[in-house]
């Protein structure tokens, strides 16, 4: 799947957004859905605590090869914590990854529960338990990983010294699995070279609502340096971006084959295929799957876990699996 249009395309696995939905049509669509009781909502608890699904994607973007084939496993938001993405659960995902045969496996972010979570479990689960999880892996090129908000917000004291690394990352790395903060390395996968690159995480500090230059407003900074990251790519081997946030997408340069990101959960909840809360600034423009705007393509995973409650509707879960060339 490839393009060169200007307005954003979203995959097939995207829903189609209704038009002209006010605030209260959709506070009344989602009373609704509350109101169909036990049904609707032993689904969404299901969901976000049974089964996954596994998504692939096959494309050949601008400035990659075309006989050049290489198979991403992804994986991004497991939110981990009893019971919802309990240990059981993740070796379960590790086991199926595994036996996706992808040449590399990218980790996107948000192991770590999350504050609001956290009031729904049933016991915490410390950083070395899923970090351990994840060090099973396995994969010809290695496991990769970048951060998430949640993995800095979880460790205040890295937050309040707005400086890392955050307890997620040092689990990370005890593990045995790199961490990409603002970093790219060059891989060779058949003889063909390309560069992986990860993007610090664009929300690891919250703090006051400023305005940004784009009109929007924010809430959190980051880490994240762009520039920063692609300096460090050389010659004319093509370029995988990992990014927790989505939202970095506008400004990812024509240079970057493929960016791939999570933290949306793919709205989460869907009512009569709307959701209602993506957070992103851009709203539901990259809300999930594959994504083309001016010729450059980015894969939005709706990730493993939940955030803020433990409910997926209209959201399944999913392991991603992208075949390049």
């Amino acid at each position: 799947m490839t393009g060169s249009d200007s307005k954003p395309k979203v995959g097939r696995s995207s829903p189609v957004r209704p038009r002209f939905l006010s605030r209260r049509i959709v506070l009344r669509g989602l009373g609704a859905s509350i109101a169909t009781g036990a049904l609707v909502g032993s689904y969404g608890v299901a969901s976000a605590g049974l089964g996954h699904k596994v998504t692939q994607y096959a494309l050949t973007p601008p400035r990659w090869p075309k006989n050049f084939k290489l198979r991403i496993a992804v994986i991004t938001d497991l939110h981990a914590c009893e019971p919802w993405m309990g240990a059981a659960r993740i070796a379960d995902i590790v086991s199926e990854t595994n036996a996706l045969g992808a040449d590399l496996v990218l980790l996107l972010g948000d192991y770590a529960a999350g504050r609001g979570l956290k009031k729904f479990t049933t016991e915490p689960m410390p950083d070395y338990v899923w970090a351990s999880a994840l060090a099973k892996l396995r994969a010809p090129l290695g496991v990769h990983a970048v951060l998430g908000n949640h993995d800095w917000w979880s460790d205040i004291a890295a937050v309040r010294a707005r400086k890392g690394p955050p307890a997620a990352q040092r689990a990370l790395l005890e593990a045995g699995i790199p961490v990409y903060e603002n970093k790219s390395v060059r891989l060779v996968h058949g003889g063909q070279a390309f560069w992986l690159a990860g993007l610090g995480d664009q929300w690891a500090f919250y703090g006051r609502r400023s305005q940004a230059a784009d009109g929007s407003f924010l809430r959190y900074s980051g880490v994240d340096d762009l520039d920063g990251t692609l300096a460090q790519v050389s010659g004319d081997a093509p370029v995988i971006l990992m990014a927790h946030e989505p939202d970095i997408f506008p400004g990812v340069p024509a240079r970057v084959s493929l960016t791939l990101s999570g933290h949306t959960h793919g709205g989460q909840i869907q009512v009569a295929g709307f959701a209602p809360v993506v957070p992103s600034r851009f709203g539901r423009r990259y809300r999930y799957g594959h994504i083309i705007e001016n010729g450059r393509d980015l894969i939005v995973s709706s990730g493993l876990g939940c955030g803020g409650i433990p409910v997926r509707i209209g959201a399944p879960p999913e392991i991603v699996l992208v075949t390049l060339g």
